[in-house]
């Protein structure tokens, strides 16, 4: 055994390497639950907030997704193509559009939240309620100050 190894980094077991693989993982689920509506994780993210508030502009979109504006407007071009929501001018300002659901888009928030329910319940398979509540806890605070938070580079 080397020497040094006691002092080698563990990072199957770092805080940011599970974080990263129970992030992956979670898409996955996800990504398998809203494959038969031709969807996307993040674009099931951004319907999402429309379900919740609609008629939110492009920058409260990204706002609250925590996603840059570039990323945010090749997601909402693509739902826009598969007539999931429409841009509608802003009435207070001329270079702003709120983002809206069709009928359509408004249609398939039952089944995509099932579809969400049965992520969940597949991602947290062994933690019970308490547990899962407890992690919730937990990545709120380590979620940290809403921000976009842009990729390192090295």
């Amino acid at each position: 055994m080397n020497a040094g190894y006691k002092d080698m980094y563990d990072i199957e077991n770092s805080i940011g390497f599970l974080l990263s693989k129970g992030y992956q993982r979670s898409w996955a689920l996800l990504r398998e639950e809203i494959d038969q509506f031709d969807l996307t994780p993040p674009q099931f993210g951004l319907l999402a907030f429309l379900w919740l508030e609609d008629g939110l502009t492009q920058t409260e979109l990204s706002e609250k997704g925590q996603i840059d504006r570039t990323t945010i407007g090749g997601l909402i071009d693509r739902l826009e193509k598969t007539g999931l929501v429409e841009r509608r001018q802003h009435p207070q300002d001329r270079r702003a559009y709120k983002i809206h659901l069709t009928k359509r888009g408004r249609d398939l928030e039952g089944p995509l939240c099932e579809c969400a329910r049965r992520t969940l319940a597949r991602f947290t398979k062994g933690l019970n309620e308490q547990e899962v509540n407890e992690l919730r806890r937990m990545l709120l605070i380590l979620r940290g100050e809403r921000s976009v938070y842009d990729f390192p580079t090295c």
